[in-house]
C-alpha cells in the first residue's frame, strides 16, 4: 500500500499528492472513475477515496492498472518514465522497499500477539527515507491501532510503521504486556523504572517499577504513521 507518510514526531508527510496524481493518470487515459477502478479491481466510491486521499492503494491494485498503461512511478513519485508498448511490471518500485502490514490491531487497550499474525498487505516507501533517517528496512513492520488513548498522535484505526531497531526510551513505542499488545508514550524516570503515557489526559499514567518490566517487552518505536482504515 502507498500512502502520505507521516512521521510520529513531526508530522511532515514525506509522500504528498499521490492521489492527484492517480486522478491525473485516469483522465490521462480517459477513463471514468468507476472503469478505472474496475481495473483496480474496487469500486468508484473506493477509487473516489483514493483519488481524495481518504485511503490509499495497495499494490495488488498498482499491479492492476499497469496493465492499463497507468504511470505508477509518476503516481508515487511524481516524475514519468517511458511506458512501454507491452505491459509494464512493478519494476518501477525497484528504489523501494517492502513493508509488512500485519493483519493485528495493535491498541491502547489489548491487542492480539505480534508474532503469530500474517501479512494482510505490503506497503512500499522509497529506500532514500531508510537511509536518510538509518533505519533498517528489514526491522519496520506495520499495524493498525486501536482506541484514543492515545489522542491526536495515534488515532484509532490509524496504520502505525513500528521500526523494531529501536526499542530504547523516550518515545511512543508498540509493547507487549501480558500478551497483549499496547501503544504507549514511555519516559525512563528516576531509579531505572518507565512511565507509560497515554497522550489522551483521560487516561491515567502507569508506573512500570523496575521489577516489572519484564513483564513489559518493547517491540519497536513508532517511526511513521499512514491513515484511517475505514
Amino acid at each position: 500500500m502507498i500512502s502520505k507518510w507521516i512521521s510520529v514526531k513531526s508530522e511532515k508527510s514525506f509522500l504528498s499528492n499521490i492521489g492527484e496524481r492517480l486522478r491525473q493518470e485516469r483522465t490521462r487515459l480517459g477513463m471514468s472513475q468507476e472503469d478505472f477502478g474496475a481495473v483496480g479491481g474496487v469500486k468508484k466510491v473506493a477509487q473516489s477515496n483514493y483519488e481524495t486521499g481518504k485511503r490509499h492503494p495497495d499494490t495488488a491494485y498498482l499491479e492492476r492498472i499497469l496493465q492499463v498503461g497507468a504511470d505508477v512511478h509518476f503516481i508515487l513519485y511524481g516524475s514519468r518514465l517511458d511506458i512501454p508498448e507491452s505491459p509494464p511490471s512493478l519494476d518501477v518500485l525497484q528504489g523501494a522497499e517492502p513493508v509488512p502490514m500485519y493483519d493485528i490491531e495493535a491498541a491502547a487497550g489489548a491487542g492480539r500477539l505480534f508474532d503469530a499474525e500474517t501479512i494482510q498487505s505490503t506497503f512500499y516507501l522509497p529506500a532514500e527515507l531508510f537511509e536518510a533517517e538509518g533505519v533498517d528496512p528489514a526491522q519496520v513492520v506495520g499495524v493498525t491501532a486501536r482506541g484514543d488513548s492515545m489522542g491526536d498522535t495515534i488515532r484509532d484505526r490509524e496504520q502505525v510503521l513500528v521500526n523494531r531497531g529501536q526499542r530504547t526510551p523516550d518515545g511512543v513505542f508498540l509493547l507487549r504486556m501480558d500478551d497483549e499488545l499496547r501503544i504507549k508514550r514511555v519516559q525512563r524516570v528516576a531509579g531505572n523504572g518507565w512511565l507509560l503515557i497515554s497522550d489522551n489526559p483521560a487516561y491515567e499514567r502507569e508506573l512500570i517499577k523496575p521489577g516489572e518490566r519484564r513483564n513489559v517487552e518493547i517491540i519497536g518505536q513508532c517511526w511513521r504513521k499512514v491513515g484511517r482504515v475505514f
